[in-house]
């Protein structure tokens, strides 16, 4: 099964949390604090694997989560860095913030990688916090809460070539004589329901990626079909080969195939319409094709398009097939690479927002609660089990502007105050 989409959540590991320890050695009466710091938790990185060709083992696991650091031990010692969870995608893969449509990071070449959910740094031990006034502290912090998010993986294929066109004009079969591929082949629409990559190699030594692409139909930009479900791999293709079917009994004309493909290419990306562009007038060994292709090079022609885009061929004879593939790479040599299109957040309703370092809102209860990614974090990382640690994460939120915008929001001597779990009164 080929899947190219796909959902998933990502939960980098904690940090570690300092150590509360003190010297203890013969003949050393006072030695001080010696807590020593908490590991770094584990991220969370996406790296590219040659091996893979699709997202499909992402269809059993969905969740990943990264081990915690290690705590802080006495004497000094640091808690142990939790290793990073690594996780193989196919070259080609796109990543975006589920969330906030934010594309993360691209992946295209072998060995890339992206941190996609940050670990937590480990907290501080005691030693950390002597100070003239408290030559024996007994605070430490927790370990930083590991980045925890929704990530899209998008696959791309990474092809050279593409193979566009109508369904069962003869992409699968032309991408079957010049490759080593297997696609399907069959005598009806839609025999190809995933993109099929083959490697041409030509005589001389030249050799390229070409991809057939599943068949598109009217309306395929707005998801008609197989729509826009697999127009985004035409997106990283740098040379596209167009087929026409010569068919005098199916029913249609191929000129108007050709504009319609070219209309749905356009209306999904009109960067797509900039690339190079062969024209491949295909089913030549019918009877009758081949003054329907005279009068469609004729229509090309007065077009603009050169004479030396235009090729006439038969997958089953092999007509015209080398002279075809030749002109192919002689045209990639020169073919610029192109950047694939970034979509916008799909959600009709949503506009992401930033999220306020400092939010204070009430409650029913008239309790206020503060909310904010520093404000939680420095909560997280505090040791409130120890009044000299208390202190330390009032003066934190003081220097945070909280008493300020506790007044701003009317609050007063006696209010109550939420943080997460925690609650405390507000004193002027």
């Amino acid at each position: 099964m080929f899947v190219d989409q796909v959902q998933v959540e990502v939960q980098a590991g904690k940090g570690g949390d300092g150590m509360v320890a003190f010297r203890r050695e013969k003949f050393v009466p006072f030695g001080g604090p010696a807590g020593g710091d908490g590991g770094h938790g584990g991220s969370i990185i996406l790296y590219v694997d040659e091996g893979l060709r699709t997202l499909m083992d992402f269809r059993y696991q969905r969740h990943f989560k990264a081990s915690a650091g290690g705590n802080g031990q006495g004497k000094q010692m640091y808690g142990r860095a939790a290793e990073d969870r690594r996780i193989a995608v196919p070259a080609g893969t796109t990543v975006t913030d589920a969330d906030t449509g934010e594309v993360l990071g691209d992946l295209t070449e072998p060995g890339q990688t992206l941190v996609v959910a940050k670990g937590g740094r480990g907290g501080r031990g005691n030693m950390h916090f002597v100070s003239p006034k408290n030559t024996a502290p007994e605070i430490s912090e927790n370990g930083e809460p590991g980045e925890h998010r929704f990530i899209k993986l998008e696959l791309k294929v990474l092809a050279d070539v593409g193979l566009v066109g109508f369904p069962s004009v003869g992409k699968s079969t032309l991408l079957s004589v010049v490759t080593q591929a297997k696609p399907k082949i069959a005598a009806y629409q839609f025999t190809t329901l995933v993109p099929n990559l083959g490697m041409v190699q030509l005589d001389d030594g030249t050799d390229f990626v070409m991809a057939d692409l599943p068949g598109l139909i009217e309306g395929a930009s707005q998801g008609v079909g197989l729509g826009i479900q697999f127009l985004r791999h035409v997106e990283r293709t740098r040379v596209l080969l167009h087929l026409v079917e010569m068919d005098p009994d199916n029913g249609r004309e191929p000129l108007d195939d050709y504009d319609q493909i070219r209309k749905e290419l356009g209306a999904y990306d009109d960067n797509i319409l900039k690339r190079p562009e062969l024209v491949v007038a295909t089913k030549m060994d019918l009877p009758g094709a081949a003054e329907r292709f005279a009068d469609f090079k004729a229509a090309l022609l007065a077009r603009g398009v050169a004479a030396d885009h235009i090729f006439e061929i038969s997958s089953l004879t092999h007509r015209g097939v080398t002279p075809l593939m030749h002109k192919t790479a002689e045209v990639l040599k020169t073919a610029p690479h192109f950047e694939p299109k970034q979509e916008a957040v799909k959600t009709a309703d949503y506009k992401y927002q930033p999220e306020p370092a400092l939010k204070v809102t009430r409650d029913s209860d008239g309790t206020f609660v503060l909310t904010g990614d520093k404000i939680e974090r420095a909560f997280k990382m505090a040791n409130l089990d120890h009044e000299d640690g208390a202190m330390r994460f009032a003066r934190q939120l003081r220097s945070m502007g909280v008493d300020d915008a506790l007044r701003d929001a009317g609050a007063e001597s006696g209010d109550l105050v939420a943080i997460d779990d925690f609650t405390f009164e507000f004193v002027e």
